[in-house]
């Protein structure tokens, strides 16, 4: 089973993520760095944060014992969000990134993100590479080859910086509630938001080390409604334990989703000649709706695979500009390289200042089709593909809806699950369909 999935390496921390591993992980990333400099003369430095959880304490300690017996210099930032790491490894010129985080996943998880020079994201042969080379005898430096670890305490200051430099467009006169998952923006969001010109009410922003998306941050709204209702506020954000996502609501509480912000967001950069190819990148969990919005407003979509990396090579590739998915990572690329959700909710609420609309008004122009989410836990997801039960299953789904909906079954890269999703013209129907394709996956892969 591979070690690295969409998005780093994830688990519970201390049984399937334990200190050993993170060591191992380290040091094998550190022998890939060093043989591919182009300069053996140069000390490679790497960049190391956290989000909150408490075992992300023992982690952090592991991957710094790892890169440093390598003899890599490590620059320690603390608690920050996860698209910190990616802008101070590009900033500071550093060699590699390491963020300890499980993201949105409950507490007892955690994970380990790995940043290229550039602040990029590993691909997926360079994961392979270190993954084959964890535990492998080496040569270990002595003396002065050893690397050292220096504590930088400038580095969430530089983040805010980078930040309120994507603001043109104060925030002054909106009034924003923001959820910070008890994560890792709970200090650095509602301070960028404050200093960009808004009255910010800040919540589950008092991380204590077991507290992380527990019962709030992006993959909780309620009380995040609850509270931009109660404050009459203009906005709500919620962000997940390590701030690469955001999710909003709006002032009348309802939910404006990953694919609701891009849709505002694309409309922005085309009105503004940002919008490069005149494309957004969306992935194949886009919602049907979306795709809809951006064709009445003239914008071309292009798909991706699930997970910003893929989003972000594709945006490469094809120098867009704009991207993101539906679960509120969102890349723009004149702003940062990887998704960040500080940035994001800045962006959408600049475009609630420039238009004069309310967010409700402005995410109406996109009507989301009804969707049902149905994770099967505990099958072979390894045989999802193989299965012709399945295969049949959904052609017969994918024709019962015709042009008015459609049918993905996609095996979890980050969870041992399959996830059924449905979108049709009404919730009914969509459930119905979900649901007896979940019956079949459970019977064909249980």
């Amino acid at each position: 089973m591979a070690l690295f999935g969409t998005d780093g390496i994830r688990g519970l921390a201390n049984s399937e993520l334990t200190a050993e591993i993170a060591l191992d992980v380290s040091v094998a990333a550190a022998h890939i760095l060093v043989e591919s400099s182009s300069n053996r003369d140069h000390r490679p430095t790497a960049i190391v944060g956290q989000d909150s959880r408490a075992s992300g304490e023992f982690l952090e300690a592991a991957v710094v014992a790892g890169l440093t017996s390598a003899g890599i210099n490590v620059y320690r930032v603390g608690i920050l969000p996860t698209p910190a790491i990616a802008h101070l490894v590009a900033e500071s010129k550093a060699d590699l990134g390491v963020m300890i985080s499980a993201s949105h996943n409950p507490m007892p998880d955690n994970g380990i993100k790995l940043f290229a020079r550039g602040g990029g994201k590993l691909d997926d042969a360079i994961e392979a590479r270190i993954e084959a080379r964890m535990g492998e005898d080496w040569k270990r430096p002595t003396g002065r080859n050893v690397g050292r670890v220096i504590n930088d305490d400038t580095a969430a200051e530089r983040y805010l910086t980078h930040l309120l430099a994507s603001v043109d467009t104060p925030l002054n006169g909106l009034k924003i509630v923001v959820d910070c998952a008890n994560g890792a923006a709970s200090v650095v969001a509602p301070e960028a938001y404050r200093r960009a010109g808004a009255e910010v009410i800040a919540i589950s922003n008092q991380p204590d080390g077991w507290n992380i998306n527990e019962e709030c941050g992006s993959t909780h709204l309620h009380q995040l409604r609850a509270a931009v209702l109660r404050e009459g506020a203009d906005v709500g954000i919620a962000h997940d334990g390590d701030a690469d996502r955001c999710l909003a609501i709006d002032a009348m509480g309802n939910e404006i989703d990953g694919d609701h912000i891009l849709s505002i967001l694309a409309r922005g950069f085309k009105a503004r000649g940002k919008l490069n190819g005149n494309t957004v990148v969306g992935t194949v969990m886009s919602n049907l709706g979306f795709m809809h919005a951006m064709r009445d407003s003239g914008i071309e979509v292009v798909t991706t695979p699930v997970g910003d990396r893929y989003v972000l090579e594709n945006m490469i590739s094809n120098d867009y500009s704009l991207g993101g998915e539906q679960s509120g990572h969102v890349i723009m690329r004149e702003l940062a390289n990887t998704g960040d959700g500080t940035l994001t909710a800045l962006q959408l609420m600049q475009e609630v200042v420039r238009t004069g609309k309310t967010l409700q008004e402005l995410a109406a122009s996109m009507q989301r089709f009804p969707q049902v989410l149905i994770n099967v836990r505990d099958v072979k997801k390894e045989s999802l593909d193989a299965s012709r039960e399945i295969s049949s299953a959904v052609q017969a789904a994918e024709l019962r809806l015709g042009d008015s909906g459609r049918v993905l079954l996609r095996a979890s890269g980050t969870e041992a699950l399959v996830r059924v999703m449905v979108e049709a013209a009404s919730d009914n129907l969509a459930e119905e369909i979900a649901r007896s394709l979940a019956d079949v996956v459970r019977a064909e892969l249980g």
